[in-house]
């Protein structure tokens, strides 16, 4: 068996008899044999297991016509993110006093993990980001118009990943199971198809009508997605993201040029902080090194991990408030890349550490910057 991403073309069901090789699923990736055994809410999945469920949902999903009628590649892809929807719920399943099984936060943990078992085996960054997309947002369709914000999730999906690929994994996912609310959620997911499809995007993204529009329509709840926002930027500032030991210090003696950079790196070592010490002083120092680039409105580079949404928009938040254009450099290199080259370090991030980031990973997306770029 192939030991890279390509394996799921070798265990794709594939025409004439579209058969699911479960034992060779089982064999193959040790994160589906960690589902067996794991429990679930019996009202909601009758069935038993999360490794039974994600049987049947991988072959509800290949009994699907409109699975069946995708290139090969789309196949392939939209099968793998079956494999993968649930996970994280090995690690988020509890039971409460109650005895009520739940496994909150599972979707983007799945999300996280998805991108990790999928990095390590090699995937393509944008064969990768579209399925752990699907896995993060796949019970989307389930409650289809029952959240007041659906309009910019669908519109954030369909710049991450395909709303059409979303409702099938959801056909798939409902399908797969013994569940007392079926017709209910498949009524919910036929709601999601129209509004899509009334929006434009069960294929397509969003034509935002620019850069300036697609950001601060994610940034301003309730902001009509046609409207052209006025740009009123002054400065751009070019905002690093990758795990310690990617090369952004590479990167930087390559494409800085002049400007002024904002390195956390530079700032523990001058405060004489180390890696695994309370992280707060550096960023509040790097925050005001920041302020003084915005005010003077020159453009600068913020040299730090930013490997999760949230540290990142806490740079990007301070450089929007002072109309600041974001331009998130997004660098990546296999693991044993990562390791090595930071062991080359004069000042090694600790490997335990690098570890623990690993975990945290989130590749940034469209809906955070005016621009991202990957080198």
């Amino acid at each position: 068996m192939r030991s890279d991403w390509t394996v799921f073309a070798a265990l794709c069901p594939a025409a004439p008899s579209w058969t699911v090789p479960w034992p060779r699923i089982v064999a193959e990736f040790d994160w589906i044999r960690r589902l067996d055994g794991v429990p679930q809410d019996p009202l909601h999945h009758g069935e038993g297991d999360v490794a039974t469920h994600t049987f049947m949902a991988a072959s509800a999903l290949a009994a699907q016509p409109q699975w069946r009628a995708l290139p090969e590649d789309e196949r392939v892809r939209l099968f793998a993110a079956v494999l993968l929807h649930d996970v994280a719920k090995p690690d988020c399943t509890r039971t409460d006093p109650d005895g009520r099984i739940t496994a909150h936060g599972h979707s983007r943990r799945g999300d996280l993990a998805a991108r990790r078992i999928l990095w390590d085996l090699g995937a393509p960054r944008a064969w990768r980001e579209h399925v752990a997309a699907l896995v993060r947002h796949h019970q989307v369709p389930f409650w289809a118009l029952e959240r007041p914000d659906l309009e910019q999730i669908v519109l954030r999906a369909s710049l991450v990943t395909r709303n059409r690929d979303l409702a099938m994994l959801a056909t798939a996912d409902i399908t797969g199971r013994v569940c007392a609310d079926l017709d209910r959620v498949l009524e919910n997911i036929a709601l999601f198809r129209e509004y899509c499809a009334d929006l434009g995007v069960l294929d397509s993204p969003w034509p935002f009508a620019s850069d300036h529009a697609r950001f601060t329509y994610f940034r301003t709840p309730g902001r009509d997605p046609r409207y052209a926002a006025f740009d009123d930027t002054r400065l751009t500032m070019t905002v690093l993201s990758g795990l310690p030991g990617v090369g952004k210090d590479t990167w930087l003696s390559r494409h800085a040029g002049d400007r002024p950079i904002v390195s956390l790196d530079a700032i523990r070592t001058r405060l004489g902080i180390s890696p695994t010490d309370n992280q707060r002083p550096v960023a509040a120092a790097a925050h005001a090194e920041a302020r003084v680039h915005l005010r003077a409105r020159r453009d600068f580079v913020w040299n730090a991990t930013n490997i999760t949404r949230q540290h990142r928009d806490l740079c990007i938040s301070l450089g929007a408030a002072y109309h600041a254009r974001i331009s998130i450099v997004a660098l990546e290199a296999p693991r044993s890349v990562i390791h090595r080259q930071n062991a080359a370090r004069p000042s090694p991030v600790p490997a335990t550490v690098i570890d623990r980031l690993i975990t945290k990973w989130e590749s940034p997306d469209p809906t955070e910057a005016h621009s991202v770029t990957f080198p």
